[in-house]
């Protein structure tokens, strides 16, 4: 299949639900905020923005199933051969607090492969994309991961989980570990663009537990079609269901060692 035309369509998908994810945003309130557990934190924009994407998404490719975060729709669910992986707003919890670092994240998978990522930063403009049979592109200009060479040099990206928290106690160490071989660690709150961003190359890294296929489909795509590197903290290619992701440039391999020294060896229980 091309999936040039598509990509192009999905493009144009996400451009208009991201707009009505910021008209939507200058209105919000904090008593529009619902809760799916403990810190997980979802509005109505969520849903709707979903609702709009599924319904778009269905006209291009009719036969694709959905794997989405809010479960929106009555009919979503894995089919055989082509699945959308959708977070329609990534980073809700900086969306419903005012921050604007929130995405649209969109993924098509063919079987277990990703064939297509589209990741839109509505408040900046910014769309990150690229299918099948094309490059990764920022806006219309090819990108790729950061010439950076050494995990020393490397500025990196990471998550707080806000659940799994008997792991937390690993995690510091991974963290306190890199906190001192690298440039430093920033914590933005959206994966998906922590993944798009060291795709073109803001970041040198971004490491993350306890994440969901929707948060990463898109993002990994977008990262090894730049360039970059992909496994799980030990070294494996289930990232994308697998729950953990590292990702990078050529300091991935370093980036992974570290992580995954620090990580098993902090869990003591």
């Amino acid at each position: 299949m091309d999936f040039k035309p598509i990509l192009k369509q999905t493009l144009a998908a996400v451009k208009d639900t991201g707009n009505f994810i910021q008209k939507e945003a200058k209105k919000f309130k904090a008593t529009s905020i619902e809760y799916k557990g403990k810190n997980d934190l979802v509005s109505y924009v969520d849903k709707e923005a979903e609702k709009m994407l599924v319904s778009r998404l269905k006209e291009i490719l009719p036969e694709a199933g959905y794997i989405t975060e809010e479960g929106t729709a009555s009919d979503i669910g894995k089919a055989e051969q082509y699945n959308w992986v959708i977070d329609p707003v990534d980073g809700t919890t900086n969306f419903v607090h005012g921050l604007p670092f929130y995405a649209i994240s969109v993924g098509l998978m063919q079987q277990d492969k990703v064939v297509l990522g589209v990741i839109y930063e509505p408040t900046r403009d910014e769309y990150f994309y690229g299918c099948e049979g094309t490059k990764a592109y920022l806006n219309a200009e090819e990108i790729s991961v950061s010439p950076i060479q050494n995990l020393s040099e490397s500025l990196l990206a990471t998550g707080f989980p806000y659940s799994k928290f008997i792991e937390m106690p690993a995690y510091l160490k991974v963290i306190e570990d890199l906190m001192q071989k690298t440039h430093g660690l920033r914590r933005m709150g959206s994966a998906a663009l922590d993944l798009a961003y060291v795709a073109c190359g803001r970041f040198e890294g971004f490491f993350e537990y306890n994440l969901k296929p929707w948060d990463v489909a898109a993002g990994a795509f977008l990262v090894q079609k730049a360039g970059g590197f992909i496994t799980t903290f030990s070294g494996t290619k289930n990232y994308i269901f697998g729950g953990e992701l590292v990702a990078g440039c050529a300091i991935q391999p370093q980036l992974r060692e570290v992580i995954e020294n620090r990580w098993y060896q902090g869990k003591d229980y």
